[in-house]
């Protein structure tokens, strides 16, 4: 458990009852908030998340705690390099409470998935996020992310979905 002056991080078991209902209550504020596209996870959605992740062996999430409130959570997922030939961490999910938000808890968030990483032999750590999302770009570029591009000429990648 990482622990800064105000909050602690900890890893999500999945099965814990107590860990299911903060990350149940931290992944909906996420969804309906406007980054998160503004509107609140399906009842029957948010039961099965915490089951369904469980048996994604890749699949790591953080909580972190003002005392007993969760106040944010990072899920991301280990998946592979090609080009290096090592796994790498794409973060999936990263919400922060918004009377939260400016304290650090996103880039302690961060801190510990970056030390996981390391001890997992990644070689980067991935992330997307909303163009328009100043305070979260700004964020993430203090610690250490860049946009993507693997030739500048070409420019840097977008990230694209197709809805099945």
């Amino acid at each position: 458990m990482a622990m800064s002056n105000l909050f602690q991080i900890s890893i999500v078991d999945y099965a814990a009852p107590h860990d299911q209902a903060a990350f149940k209550t931290i992944i909906n504020m996420y969804a309906c908030d406007p980054m998160g596209g503004g509107e609140s996870i399906e009842p029957i959605i948010l039961e099965r998340l915490c089951p369904d992740l469980a048996q994604i062996a890749a699949a790591r999430s953080w909580l972190a705690w003002f005392g007993d409130q969760p106040i944010g959570l990072l899920n991301a997922f280990k998946v592979y390099s090609t080009f290096k030939g090592r796994p790498l961490m794409n973060v999936h999910d990263i919400a922060v409470h918004p009377d939260f938000r400016g304290q650090g808890v996103g880039r302690q968030l961060l801190t510990t998935l970056e030390q996981y990483a390391k001890s997992q032999n990644c070689c980067k750590i991935t992330l997307e996020v909303l163009m328009g999302n100043m305070p979260a770009r700004q964020a993430y570029i203090k610690a250490g992310f860049e946009d993507y591009a693997l030739d500048p000429a070409m420019g840097t990648a977008c990230f694209m979905q197709k809805w099945l």
